[in-house]
């Protein structure tokens, strides 16, 4: 659950979540992992729209929750959108080589990060993301100190 030293911001709608993605493609250096909390239909995979859209993808984002796994090669580096919602064992993470996709060159997003607890590297930003009015809060917290630059430059991003 969010704590108070937690940065946050409400986003009313769906396009409001799209720009916040962008926001965190903005302020990415790469080689990020980023957990994405929320119950279902909170915006998770909208949220990752919006960082993919950010880095320059302009086609359709759909979770990838039947294939675990979506990457998208993108010219700044290689977006990997988890969605391990099926997942049965995090035993089967490391039969997809998942030691591999968490690299400088890439940026990983991962929806339902607890179905995958213990075969997951610990995540520079965790997101939580929850039900406020009509729209969301989204909450982040960075848990490494390359997550605490992507948190710093997302709060200085929403200020300006």
């Amino acid at each position: 659950m969010p704590q108070e030293s937690d940065y946050s911001v409400f986003v009313a709608d769906e396009t409001a979540m799209v720009m916040f993605g962008r926001q965190i493609a903005q302020a990415s250096s790469g080689g990020e992992v980023i957990f994405l909390n929320g119950d279902l239909g909170m915006g998770k995979t909208t949220l990752s729209r919006g960082v993919l859209q950010g880095f320059g993808h302009q086609g359709s984002v759909k979770s990838p929750t039947y294939t675990l796994v979506e990457p998208y090669e993108l010219e700044a580096l290689t977006v990997f959108h988890f969605d391990l919602y099926r997942l049965g064992d995090p035993e089967e993470l490391e039969y997809l080589g998942i030691r591999d996709y968490f690299t400088d060159q890439s940026l990983c997003l991962i929806e339902w990060p607890e179905k995958g607890e213990g075969a997951l590297p610990l995540a520079d930003l965790l997101i939580d993301i929850s039900v406020e009015n009509r729209g969301r809060r989204i909450y982040w917290q960075a848990q490494t100190e390359k997550g605490q630059l992507l948190a710093d430059k997302l709060k200085c991003s929403l200020v300006n």
